[in-house]
């Protein structure tokens, strides 16, 4: 380790020293045994020539390191930039290699890429005394690619590869820049075009078409590909690039479907690629791969693509433990059942799946080239994300592991991992129509349009067809700008073509011929042969025994318009489809699982997936609970077994609550049980394993509570509305604001915008708004974060533009007569017009959304809220007639002090908290309270009755107790705590729970 006296020197910028001396000691810091420089043989070479009489201060492998003795200042790190650029455009050129080019006064260290002779920042490091030099060593690391024989464990991967490190960001940059110069060329285009479409076919609305996805996604299909050929033990250093991304090396080992020409090799056509390839190879050969046992490529995913984005996209790969043990309940044969996982993501049930049949056959003493050979026909997986496809095949290769795949005994291999739509998104009718495979091949706004045409009974060999579609393509290629118009002979005669397939064969020829002079052919092959294999397994005498995995979890509101009709349409023809307000809370999970059950699952085959937690319980899941999932045309009966309910594991491993179903497809349909076996328990940190965690988890039988949206049975629901849509809160949500001397005009408010650490891009990312505006127009908010049992806090303040209790937008005229109001609004909407979303709203729209605004005014006198979401059920009575309610409260208007109490306290008794529960929705708790709470019997209060008076008493005696207490924190959470405490222990509190029960009994 670095002592803390080199660090020190190194971060003192303000002491007497030299330019030698920071030399010196970035020396002693690049000799740190935890760069691994003696793996590599590598000196640390100071004042190395270069030419032209000038001197390198720094050089140690490929990368090249400027030292200043002071960087504070623009001009000086923009002056010394210069004069490093020209040291790592020489030894770029000399070597034949990509340099790196580190610029640095020992406090600061900024990495720099080259591409066509121009140094791009990549990252940067700052020190400071006292820093013990860890967090600069793992950055140097990354830059250098120094370390050798990594374990590729989740913790290193997203250390040393992840979206924070300098490894990372360096690759990144250099991709940035070299898409940059290349993006208009016909086949980048074309390549961003298939994977824009396809996304958008797989994601819906969730899905954000952006450069900088599209190169994170080449950039982790690049890494995958590499990665395959470290697991077999391989030194990609020593390959080409274009046989690193072209896969030809698999092809020569017999180990087929791996690596193939795609969307992402691009980079192979560009100028400077080629250095990227050898720079990212360099970085990925630091880990060993040789021995892997669970699904790292998922890490590596969710380690690059920010937490923000894969939520945005419905991106949450299944726990390995979780994949291990469905796996191991669903597939109870391995050697005589044929498993596919129509959604296979990064491969992680797939893993499972190879490892449980490799075992299997290794105990039944099956020799390795038949184990090798009959693998892939029992274990295949589709996705429609062609970045998890890449993943996947890589996954499947890790699942058979090193030792198996260098055997000289082996034989061949093929990884049966394809990119396919396996639910029919965008396709009218299916691509293998009638005895016809039809692919279309133009792209633009729709991607399914103008086709391909292969005789269906040629799918039938995988190997064949795709060996006919490599050499098709390839002699298309040979024949552009030429008369040629048929294929050849010899290839007719070497594949055995049937003469009546020519004419059709020789008309896709044409088509691939126009489409490579057009320069838009490079990634036909790929998209054929992995459409193709899905359409085949989907034939009745080809389906499987057990589908399983983790479909697409995408609600209604995410889709496109285009898939909200497909989905409406294909969910109605199998009774899947409820309206009214259930509509949005329909998920893709349950077409999907229909879908693949139609299309893949033969008569008395398993399925088991991870689902959303609505599935068990909720009203609207009832049609795919019944079993009964076929069409008009075809019968689809699935007869469903106990599920797994996991919404009480900790901590959260999904954005929602997640169970698993498993079934059969069946003659008749069985319906699932009204009971499940309920898992709790707190998982085990960094365990990936199901033997590690299996001992953390408790699981038990328990009914289940079935809640409908329809099940209302409180008068009071018809009298509870939620809130207004005061958001985006920067544009209305205020704090005072500092004034000069002079002040601000009588009857003003000097505001400013109140920030949250809670605001979401793009709202998060602008300045606020500062202003003076009439003090009438500075209104208190009641947020759900005001609400406390039995109290609500001091409101917060907002700019709402109310006259005689209407809402005014900036372009009226009536708001000219209130400056400062007028200037506030106005600037507010062009904001809004300037980043909101896809809708067309005006901000008095949002606002005003459903006249969930201009239903409150004029405001009652005696109001009750609560909060809209939760663990549990917070109320309070407010009395402010000035206060507007935010959509993070409902409230409702009540006759007299009396029932309000009366309301308040049976919605803060922790009975019916537990009662409520099983009923509402939920994300990843039951958090979702709504008017949830209405289907509960609470009755109107009656002034007549005993027991309703006993409650008002016991609900005055609680608010008075409450309104006294003090509490050590600020945050609202916690004071929630505090008081539920203080009810559960206090008297007042136990005789009122008590009371609600009874109130609430049959």
């Amino acid at each position: 380790m670095v002592s803390v006296d080199v660090m020190n020197r190194l971060a003192n910028r303000d002491s007497i020293r030299t330019e030698a001396t920071v030399q010196s000691d970035v020396r002693l810091v690049l000799l740190d045994p935890a760069l691994g420089l003696a793996d590599h043989d590598l000196d640390v070479q100071l004042e190395t020539q270069v030419g032209d009489r000038r001197r390198i201060d720094v050089e140690v492998g490929c990368t090249v390191i400027e030292v200043k003795k002071d960087l504070r200042g623009q001009l000086a790190v923009v002056r010394a930039g210069e004069q490093l650029a020209g040291y790592v455009t020489a030894r770029t050129n000399q070597m034949g290699q990509r340099y790196v080019g580190i610029l640095t006064d020992g406090a600061l260290w900024i990495a720099y890429t080259e591409v066509d002779g121009r140094l791009t920042e990549a990252t940067r490091h700052t020190i400071s005394s006292g820093d013990m030099g860890d967090s600069l060593l793992i950055w140097l690391e990354g830059v250098l690619a120094t370390r050798q024989g990594v374990v590729p464990q989740p913790s290193e991967i997203k250390q040393r590869l992840g979206a924070d490190s300098s490894s990372h960001a360096l690759d990144f940059a250099t991709l940035a820049a070299l898409y940059a110069d290349s993006k208009a060329l016909p086949t980048v285009q074309l390549k961003r075009e298939l994977w824009s479409s396809l996304l958008k076919s797989a994601l819906g609305t969730q899905f954000i078409d952006s450069d900088e996805l599209f190169l994170e996604h080449t950039l982790l299909v690049n890494s995958a590909e590499i990665i395959a050929h470290l697991v077999l033990g391989v030194d990609a250093r020593q390959l080409s690039p274009a046989t690193l991304l072209e896969g030809s090396q698999f092809e020569l080992a017999g180990i087929r479907g791996v690596v193939d020409r795609d969307f992402f090799d691009w980079v192979l056509e560009v100028d400077g690629g080629d250095g990227y390839v050898r720079a990212l190879a360099r970085r990925l050969t630091r880990f060993d791969w040789s021995a892997v046992e669970h699904d790292v490529l998922k890490v590596l995913y969710e380690s690059v693509i920010e937490a923000e984005t894969r939520k945005a996209l419905g991106e949450y790969y299944t726990p390995d433990w979780l994949a291990e043990v469905v796996v191991s309940q669903s597939i109870s044969d391995p050697l005589n059942q044929r498993v596919l996982d129509p959604s296979c993501g990064s491969g992680s049930f797939v893993f499972y799946a190879v490892r449980r049949f490799l075992q299997a056959a290794d105990d039944a003493g099956w020799p390795l080239a038949e184990t090798m050979r009959m693998v892939s026909s029992h274990v295949a997986g589709i996705d429609l994300h062609p970045v998890a496809v890449a993943l996947a095949r890589v996954t499947y290769l890790l699942a058979i592991g090193r030792e198996r795949l260098t055997s000289p005994t082996r034989g061949d291999v093929s990884v049966p991992v394809y990119l396919g739509d396996s639910i029919g998104w965008s396709q009218t009718s299916e691509l293998l129509s009638g005895d016809e495979l039809i692919v279309p091949t133009d792209t633009g706004d729709m991607l399914w349009s103008g086709e391909l045409r292969f005789p269906g009974h040629l799918l039938a060999d995988a190997a064949r067809f795709d060996d006919l579609v490599i050499t098709m393509t390839n002699e298309a290629a040979r024949a552009a700008n030429t008369t040629t118009d048929s294929l050849s002979k010899g290839t007719a005669r070497r594949l055995a073509l049937a003469e009546v397939d020519m004419p059709g064969l020789n008309a896709n020829f044409r088509r691939l011929k126009e489409l490579h002079e057009q320069e838009r052919d490079h990634v036909w092959s790929y998209f054929i042969r992995n459409m193709a294999r899905p359409e085949w397994l989907g034939r009745p005498e080809n389906r499987v025994d057990v589908i399983v995995g983790n479909p697409p979890w995408l609600s209604y509101r995410y889709m496109s318009p285009q898939m909200q009709a497909s989905f409406k349409m294909l969910s109605k023809d199998r009774g899947l489809w409820k309206g009214g307000a259930s509509t949005t809370h329909l998920d893709l999970a349950a077409l999907f699982v229909a879908r693949a059950t139609q299309r893949y699952l033969k008569p008395d085959g398993t399925l088991a997936f991870v689902v959303p937690n609505p599935v068990i319980d909720r009203d609207y899941w009832a049609q795919f609970r019944s079993g009964k999932l076929g069409t008009s045309v075809e019968v689809v009966d699935v007869a469903w077994e106990e599920p797994w309910d996991l919404r009480r594991l900790r901590p959260h491993f999904f954005p929602r609550g997640a169970s698993v179903v498993f079934g059969r497809r069946s003659n008749t349909p069985v319906k699932m049980p009204s009971t499940a076996e309920i898992w709790s328990g707190k998982i085990p940190k960094d365990k990936n394993a199901w033997v590690d965690v299996a001992p953390a988890i408790t699981r038990v039988d328990s009914a289940l509570a079935v809640s409908s949206d329809d099940q209302i049975r409180s008068a009071y629901s018809s009298r509870f509305a939620q809130g207004a849509n005061i958001v985006p809160r920067v544009l209305f949500m205020v704090e005072p604001a500092p004034v000069s001397v002079l002040g601000v005009a009588a009857g003003r408010q000097a505001v400013r915008s109140m920030r949250s650490a809670t605001e979401k891009k793009p709202w998060k990312d602008l300045e606020a708004l500062f202003g003076t505006v009439e003090s009438e127009f500075v209104r208190p908010v009641l947020l759900g974060e005001s609400v406390l049992p039995f109290r609500v806090l001091p409101a917060r303040q907002a700019v709402l533009p109310i006259v005689d209790d209407k809402l005014m937008e900036g372009v009226s005229d009536r708001i000219d007569g209130y400056p400062g109001l007028a200037s506030w609004v106005r600037e507010a909407e062009q904001i809004w017009m300037d980043n909101r979303s896809s809708d067309k709203m005006t901000l008095r729209e949002q606002l005003n959304f459903r006249n969930k605004f201009t239903q409150q005014v004029p405001v009652p006198s005696i109001r009750v809220v609560y909060a809209k979401a939760g663990m549990h059920v917070v109320a309070g009575v407010a009395t402010d007639q000035r206060a507007v309610i935010d959509h993070t409260l409902y409230w409702g208007s009540m006759a007299t002090m009396n029932e309000a109490i009366f309301l308040m306290s049976v919605l803060n008794s922790p009975n019916l908290t537990e009662l409520t529960r099983p009923l509402m929705s939920y994300g990843k708790d039951e958090r979702h309270i709504d008017k949830h709470v209405w289907k509960l019997p609470i009755p109107v209060y009656n002034q007549e009755d005993d027991l309703h008076i006993a409650v008002v008493a016991l609900g005055e005696e609680l608010t008075e107790e409450i309104r006294n207490l003090s509490f050590t924190s600020t945050y609202f959470v916690t004071q929630r705590q505090a008081v539920r405490a203080h009810i559960a222990s206090t008297r007042a509190g136990k005789e009122l729970d008590a009371a609600v029960q009874e109130l609430l009994s049959p």
